[in-house]
């Protein structure tokens, strides 16, 4: 129990780097390429992704895809809501939250019906797509940003689908202790991020 703690806090400081946030800055929002890169670049959307792809491998069958699919839908809508100055309230609250409120689910194993867990990703999902919509300008340009940046989205959940396949794959204790770990180490990192907004 005590080198369970020991690396939870280890993770909790490693995950929490003062510029933790993806949405410091508008920086650079031109082409494919940058807009592939940028979700990598903060890791309350790492996290996040992460988070979604690890509830849906541990829900399984139609959540495998369905939930990862709500979350890249309902972001590429928030995304054009974004782009066309149309106001969402609170929206780096709600990203931050989305890490908290996902890693809760990843490390409780919640069982929630597949519909339930599509509701609860689409919902976060429009804080995560409007803030990186409300980033790009209304070019071409811009939409091959965004294109870049649903094709890293999808990489993130299926990196997340990838860890919770194997974790279960090694064995139910594991894949809990691993879920557990994984999912309060999130948790943690929100709860900073939500934290450093004050």
């Amino acid at each position: 129990m005590r080198s369970f703690v020991r690396l939870l806090v280890l993770a909790v400081f490693v995950l929490c780097p003062v510029a933790a946030s993806a949405h410091v800055g508008i920086g650079d929002t031109h082409g494919l390429a940058r807009g592939f890169g940028h979700p990598f670049s903060g890791l309350d959307h790492i996290l996040a992704m992460l988070a979604v792809g690890m509830l849906a491998a541990h829900l399984g069958g139609r959540a495998l895809w369905l939930v990862p699919l709500a979350f890249v839908g309902v972001m590429a809508l928030a995304g054009l809501a974004g782009a066309a100055a149309i106001n969402v309230p609170f929206v780096e609250t709600g990203i931050g939250l989305s890490v908290v409120v996902l890693g809760l689910a990843v490390a409780l194993r919640l069982n929630l019906p597949t519909a339930a867990a599509m509701a609860l990703a689409g919902f976060f999902a429009i804080f995560h797509g409007h803030a990186h919509g409300a980033e790009m300008p209304a070019t071409a340009s811009g939409l091959a940003y965004g294109a870049g940046f649903l094709c890293a989205t999808c990489i993130l959940h299926v990196a997340g689908l990838y860890i919770g396949i194997t974790t279960t794959r090694l064995g139910a204790a594991y894949a809990a202790h691993a879920a557990r770990f994984a999912g309060t180490a999130m948790t943690l990192a929100g709860a900073a991020m939500l934290v450093g907004m004050l």
